[in-house]
């Protein structure tokens, strides 16, 4: 059945997901992987109780969340590294949780006292996006027929128990699981199960035309439609209802969504503030991790439904900066929150949060909570995967570069391509395309929309191809043929709080670079928690000619190996003037707003280094700007 094709009752999909396994990483991509079986990802299950000893295998532990969470990053981790040890994991998981099955179709324990409730479907919402990646690396057939007995059941007790809590406010991922099997069986009853959970679900397209949550969300306010991570994960509940609505407000509303939280909680690494509600734009105010990767998620969701490029640009926003930097390089510890304007990460009782605790800023094992210590790992696997995507023409699009390689079938003959590039760290990305017999099919390449310009070059040929779309090179392909992208990646200044603007050239932000005093405070290794704090000064304004940014900032390049989110690997950076602020200080155990800008400093000139946001621990990404004279 063609993916563009209305499957009856259902919209198709305008660009289809390939099955996991299909992509696989290469270059940083493929060690930024391997960092992360390395780490938590591939070791949780070993130490950490509410995993080890998880009530969906029969142990004591929590019995709700964290063990499908960290199962649903884990599955394509194992598979797009080929990791045995890590396919034994997801096995004996997959194995435990198709096992627990009960007679009436519902998987995994029936309640967990200390989260949930009788029958609580939130989990299995996190269950199923875990069992369909699975099933797709593995032709598993236990899993739709699981699936489907257990969808049966969910639907009959929807009749009496109407969606509440969390599964209220993050109905959509259930959709996804629908819409699944639907298109493998095609039974009218997941559509009136689809139509339930919509009618009993929380109207997020409706909380967004109407929007009132325009500040800093007050404790008294905060209710789970103000919560981070809901609202992340609400970013595709339109499009994914989309396909059984056919409403086309609901597919015109992811990007109003997005606009929404950009204007009033947008943050400059591409996420929007939730520390753990939403927070007003402040650099001051943090992000839940969790509220990232679920970003990312709901992107990879919405981009397949509507084919927008502009989607793939905010997901390379959030990868290549949001997500490493607050992970530590070796991906053994973590933060809770993040800020954009980050000079410090200790225990402190007087914060800024909106309402999370005072160690939600340090790197650990589980500052504040441990939710993000499960969720955290679907974010570098869900991105590969999610690379690229068979179009409506029956060709491939690039929705998102990193280094990888692509090995699928199209027009029925096996068809592989291999992306070798350094971006976002470089410009030039050279897609080798190998073909066994001759075959006519459209390759589209996603032109970002921060590019002026770009240039695609096949077999001599060069081709100028506009931004913000995706260019199609369609053609009769025979043997080898290589294609070359070239992204120019100009510095570009964004205005942000207070008038001060932060830096970004191509898909990546700057911040300044400030030395770290890494201080353990407590656990034991691997997996310590960590205090961080400034060996250098952090409070500059930057001396920049706004309007011709270019000259403001000179480029060092640099040849590094290895990971190159990693401070002083990057293999980028920028040199900028600036003057010291000694009236910007800490304040409530955070930098604290940038001054209103313009404004004068009579402290020396000095030049600052910038380097990927992606790569620091500790930064500032919105800057003071000093008056031009």
């Amino acid at each position: 059945m063609s993916h563009d094709a209305k499957v009856r009752g259902l919209v198709g999909q305008r660009l289809k997901p390939l099955p996991l396994g299909t992509i696989k990483p290469s270059g940083w991509m493929r060690d930024q992987l391997r960092a992360q079986a390395d780490g938590l990802t591939g070791h949780l299950d070993e130490f950490w109780s509410d995993v080890a000893e998880s009530a969906w295998i029969g142990g004591n532990a929590e019995g709700w969340e964290r063990g499908p969470y960290w199962l649903d990053g884990l599955i394509p981790l194992a598979f797009l590294l080929d990791d045995n040890r890590l396919k034994v994991k997801a096995k004996r998981w997959i194995d435990a949780i198709l096992f627990s099955q009960r007679e009436n179709g519902w998987i995994g324990p029936e309640v967990d006292e200390e989260y949930g409730y009788d029958y609580d479907p939130w989990p299995l919402f996190v269950v199923f996006k875990a069992l369909i990646q699975y099933h797709e690396a593995t032709s598993d057939e236990r899993i739709p027929e699981a699936i489907e007995k257990c969808l049966l059941f969910v639907n009959q007790i929807l009749d009496t128990r109407r969606l509440r809590s969390w599964a209220r406010y993050r109905w959509a991922d259930l959709i996804v699981a629908v819409n699944w099997l639907y298109e493998r069986t095609e039974k009218e009853w997941l559509l009136s199960l689809g139509r339930k959970l919509h009618d009993q679900g929380f109207d997020w397209r409706g909380q967004f035309e109407r929007f009132s949550h325009r500040y800093k969300s007050r404790r008294e306010e905060c209710d789970l439609s103000t919560h981070v991570v809901n609202n992340a994960m609400a970013i595709k509940t339109p499009a994914v209802w989309y396909r059984q609505s056919h409403d086309p407000r609901d597919f015109e509303s992811v990007r109003s969504i997005i606009s929404v939280l950009d204007t009033f909680h947008g943050q400059a690494n591409g996420s929007f503030s939730g520390d753990e509600h939403l927070a007003g734009k402040s650099p001051a105010q943090g992000t839940e991790l969790c509220a990232v990767v679920e970003y990312m998620y709901s992107l990879e969701e919405a981009i397949a439904v509507t084919g927008d490029p502009i989607l793939g640009d905010r997901l390379e926003q959030l990868a290549f900066n949001a997500l490493p930097a607050t992970i530590s390089p070796d991906m053994w510890s973590h933060q809770y929150d993040q800020q954009v304007n980050q000079v410090v990460c200790k225990v402190n009782r007087d914060r800024v949060w909106t309402s999370n605790g005072p160690e939600s800023n340090i790197f650990g094992l589980a500052p504040n909570y441990g939710c993000c210590t499960a969720n955290m790992h679907q974010g570098w696997p869900k991105l590969v995967s999610h690379l690229w995507m068979r179009n409506e023409a029956g060709g491939l699009s690039a929705i998102a570069y990193a280094p990888s390689t692509v090995e699928t079938e199209v027009n029925g003959s096996p068809v592989r391509i291999a992306l070798e590039t350094s971006y976002p760290f470089g410009e030039v990305l050279k897609f080798t395309v190998v073909v066994t017999e001759k075959s006519r099919f459209p390759i589209d390449l996603r032109i970002p929309e921060w590019a002026d310009w770009a240039e695609v070059a096949v077999d001599g040929t060069k081709m100028w191809a506009p931004s913000g779309k995706f260019f199609r090179v369609e053609r009769e392909w025979h043997g080898t043929t290589v294609l070359t992208l070239f992204i120019p990646a100009a510095i570009r200044l964004q205005r942000r709080f207070n008038g001060s603007v932060s830096v970004f050239s191509g898909a990546l932000l700057y911040g300044l670079q400030i030395s770290e005093k890494w201080n353990e405070y407590r656990g034991e290794a691997p997996h310590n928690d960590w205090e961080l704090s400034a060996a250098s000064d952090w409070n500059y304004a930057l001396e920049i000619d706004a309007r011709k940014p270019q000259g403001s900032f000179d480029l060092i390049e640099e040849n590094r190996s290895g990971s190159p989110f990693v401070s002083g690997n990057s293999p980028v950076k920028y040199t900028v003037r600036g003057r010291k602020l000694p009236s910007w200080a800490i304040e409530h155990g955070s930098a604290s707003a940038p001054p209103a800008s313009p404004l004068k400093s009579e402290q020396p000139l000095e030049n600052l280094v910038l380097v990927p946001y992606g790569c620091t621990n500790l930064r500032i990404a919105e800057f003071p700007v000093l008056e031009r004279t």
